[in-house]
């Protein structure tokens, strides 16, 4: 099976409004719902699951009752970071009879823009390598911030090896189950390590595949001008005559 794990478990409180950012309503439809869309449409998707912020389960089975959202087949509970979120959700996938072969595509639920292709991508490159992180090459010059003094330095990186990762990252049940035991036994596993890509470099893994994102992908809901720029990509189309 292929199955796309969404993490819907953020309180938002970057977001500074009254009610989580993955259960806001743009443009009539709740966000974690453009999302899960995105899963429920895509052919290669079997089903889905969702680590959801304490108390908002019955909220987010009525949003999936309403529009639709057939494959949604678990509901986790969120962990106290974004690391013990998706284990939460992999070992609740491992109880319900996920076997090590599963291809899991983990994804944030506040990341609404990601297209068929990304999706597809990411399974193709988790059949054939066993990782797949979503990412684009940087375009900008990159320096480090030091929040000290509030200055910046130097980085000895050319910025054409340097990626800035997205989700989805995808990989094989019994393949991610393991790499966050190792984690957990070298002490890693805090709020520094949610994104999975990161925690498997940090074990040493160091051969996980890149699959090409897009900037839209890249939009993930965190502060209210991000709100603007989703309502504004959502009605923007691609002009004829671009290539």
């Amino acid at each position: 099976m292929n199955i796309a794990l969404l993490t819907a478990a953020g309180s938002g409180t970057r977001m500074g409004q009254d009610i989580p950012k993955q259960f806001m309503n743009i443009d009539d439809c709740p966000v974690i719902i453009y999302t899960m869309q995105a899963f429920q449409n895509h052919p290669q998707i079997d089903a889905i699951a969702v680590v959801c912020l304490e108390g908002w389960e019955m909220v987010l089975k009525a949003y999936a009752s309403q529009y639709g959202i057939t494959k949604l087949k678990w509901i986790f509970p969120g962990g106290d970071s974004g690391f013990q979120s998706i284990r939460n959700g992999l070992l609740g996938l491992r109880e319900k009879g996920g076997g090590d072969d599963e291809i899991v595509i983990i994804h944030d639920g506040v990341r609404p823009l990601v297209s068929d292709d990304i999706i597809s991508n990411n399974i193709k490159v988790c059949q054939k390598y066993g990782y797949a992180v979503t990412g684009l090459l940087c375009k900008e010059v990159i320096m480090e911030y030091h929040a000290d003094d509030e200055t910046l330095s130097y980085i000895d990186t050319p910025r054409e090896r340097l990626c800035r990762t997205q989700t989805p990252h995808t990989y094989h049940l019994g393949s991610i189950l393991a790499a966050q035991e190792d984690a957990l036994r070298q002490g890693l596993g805090g709020s520094k390590t949610a994104a999975m890509c990161q925690m498997i470099g940090q074990i040493g893994i160091n051969d996980q595949h890149l699959v090409l994102g897009s900037e839209k992908n890249g939009l993930k809901l965190t502060n209210v001008e991000d709100i603007e720029l989703f309502k504004a990509l959502r009605h923007v189309s691609k002009a004829p005559w671009l290539k």
